[in-house]
């Protein structure tokens, strides 16, 4: 790590934070201790962010998909790990964060979420798509849902930009395979 955890925050805001982040994570999240902790204006802005994918109309597996294959392709690794863990309640889903990497041709992702996937991938790969890729994206979901698609992925990006450059790694959240995954079904994007 590049800049070093803030154990003990000053103010009582960021206490309240660590605090909370504790309640919900079992620990006070790296990027909390080094960024927020630094920079407490930006707090709000976690939150707000946080309200919003909460609030999204997208259903919630396919934003843990756009959000681990973003990870995964800006090999951020706090971001896997945290992804991994919101999906730990479900085996299935955590699979297929788990093999993310191979979405076009492994049979446990649908049609929709290959679009998506797809569509995430040409925008992070290529800062655009193509007209095909979004025609397929048409075919499965509106334009709110493409808008919001978008809009996840960004957020994704906002976080990678953010951790990798200070070298905020893993917290462990959620460093097991779901059982009976081998190794060489392990996504290449995610490892």
């Amino acid at each position: 790590m590049r800049v070093l955890p803030i154990e003990e925050p000053r103010s009582l805001r960021m206490r309240l934070a660590y605090a909370y982040g504790k309640k919900t994570y079992g620990r006070v999240i790296t990027p909390m201790k080094v960024v927020m902790a630094r920079v407490p204006a930006i707090l709000p802005v976690y939150q707000k962010i946080r309200g919003y994918m909460k609030k999204s109309r997208l259903n919630p597996s396919l934003l843990l998909l756009i959000q681990g294959y973003t990870a995964g392709y800006n090999q951020c690794g706090f971001c896997i790990d945290i992804t991994r863990s919101f999906a730990a309640h479900d085996a299935a889903l955590l699979e297929k964060l788990w093999r993310v990497g191979d979405y076009a041709v492994d049979p446990v992702f649908t049609d929709a979420e290959r679009a998506a996937l797809a569509y995430v991938e040409a925008v992070t790969r290529d800062r655009a798509v193509t007209d095909d890729v979004f025609a397929t994206m048409k075919a499965h979901y509106s334009d709110e849902e493409i808008v919001e698609i978008t809009l996840v992925n960004a957020i994704e990006h906002f976080y990678n930009l953010v951790n990798g450059p200070l070298g905020i790694e893993s917290d462990g959240l959620c460093a097991v395979k779901p059982r009976g995954m081998e190794a060489s079904a392990v996504s290449k994007v995610t490892g």
